[in-house]
């Protein structure tokens, strides 16, 4: 990348691309110049989408990969046996406001509900985040839940994106979590790399770089199209000033259902210092059932991709399953 293009990247404003965003079906169809049927609500969950993944999107294409994963359709009103609000359980694994518990050694904090976009297939859309985000009253509770479970030493954040909180929030939070010797690494989940990539900002990577904890950023990117030129520089300087870079991916039909498809994501993602981690099967989510394959399908693409891709950029193929404490991975034979 040359000089150029580094100075012009690394003046953008986050928090500007952040408020333009497109939140209605008919300006996203005149803007990509197609023809959407824009006369009834479809979902009661948002469209949501900042115009710098619309700028990704293939202008006249109705079956944009990117655009699929973002546009409601009537399929989300298709009620579909087995496909429920809660799938993961996840309420059943919440022992206190802002804390989801699963896993032995690591809690998760849905420290927000906001996105910076809305994905059709998000197994969190149905959650009660009213009942669950954190105020500054809860966290002493929340500490006290941690520290009386030493077995756990890794805390994800999660939501909702939690880079869409401001600096400001998010280095209190961090700090919290430094507090507790017992907390060995910090994981955050965000989609905010492949939809505002300017979001990792130079301020934020040093705060990060600087924890005494082990920091993972674990990214989520289904489809190459979604990693630009951008998207590489922030990635690429978020993993040479320390930081760890994961990447996780849905398999969703017609948007990324084939070994070539996924062996050019995982080839893009390597250049982008980006390690593939989870191939997930979708989690049937209510709204979400035109996304699934079965699991025959899931692992003759994997077959695929084994014979493609080096060992190293191929993610372990799993499903998340409410009454087990680990992903589970898919039987291959």
């Amino acid at each position: 990348m040359s000089n150029v293009s580094n100075n012009l990247i690394v003046q953008k404003d986050w928090k500007q691309s952040f408020a333009n965003t497109v939140q209605d079906s008919q300006t996203l169809a005149d803007i990509l110049q197609i023809k959407l049927d824009t006369s009834q609500k479809f979902s009661n969950f948002p469209l949501k989408v900042p115009m710098n993944f619309v700028k990704k999107m293939q202008k006249g294409n109705p079956n944009d990969p990117l655009l699929l994963q973002i546009l409601p359709t009537f399929a989300e009103t298709i009620q579909v046996a087995g496909f429920v609000n809660d799938p993961l359980q996840e309420q059943s694994a919440n022992p206190t406001k802002g804390i989801i518990h699963k896993y032995q050694s690591r809690v998760l904090l849905p420290i927000t509900g906001a996105c910076m976009v809305n994905c059709r297939y998000c197994f969190r859309q149905h959650f009660d985040y009213h009942e669950n985000l954190p105020s500054q009253d809860d966290w002493q509770t929340m500490i006290d839940y941690i520290v009386k479970h030493a077995d756990v030493n890794e805390v994800i954040l999660s939501g909702g994106d939690p880079l869409s909180l401001s600096d400001r929030r998010l280095f209190d939070i961090l700090q919290k979590l430094e507090n507790l010797p017992q907390i060995k690494t910090i994981r955050l989940h965000t989609r905010v790399p492949m939809v505002i990539p300017e979001r990792l900002s130079i301020e934020l990577i040093e705060r990060l770089a600087s924890s005494r904890c082990q920091v993972v950023i674990v990214i989520h990117a289904n489809h190459p199209n979604e990693i630009d030129e951008e998207s590489c520089f922030y990635l690429q300087r978020a993993k040479n000033m320390g930081i760890t870079l994961l990447n996780q991916t849905v398999l969703l039909k017609n948007i990324n259902n084939h070994a070539d498809i996924l062996a050019k994501l995982n080839e893009k993602l390597w250049q982008a210092g980006v390690l593939p981690y989870y191939l997930h099967v979708l989690d049937k989510v209510a709204g979400a059932s035109h996304f699934y394959i079965d699991d025959d399908e899931a692992v003759n693409i994997y077959w695929q991709l084994l014979a493609k891709c080096s060992g190293y950029l191929v993610p372990k193929l799993v499903r998340e399953m409410p009454d087990k404490p680990f992903k589970t991975p898919i039987d291959l034979y």
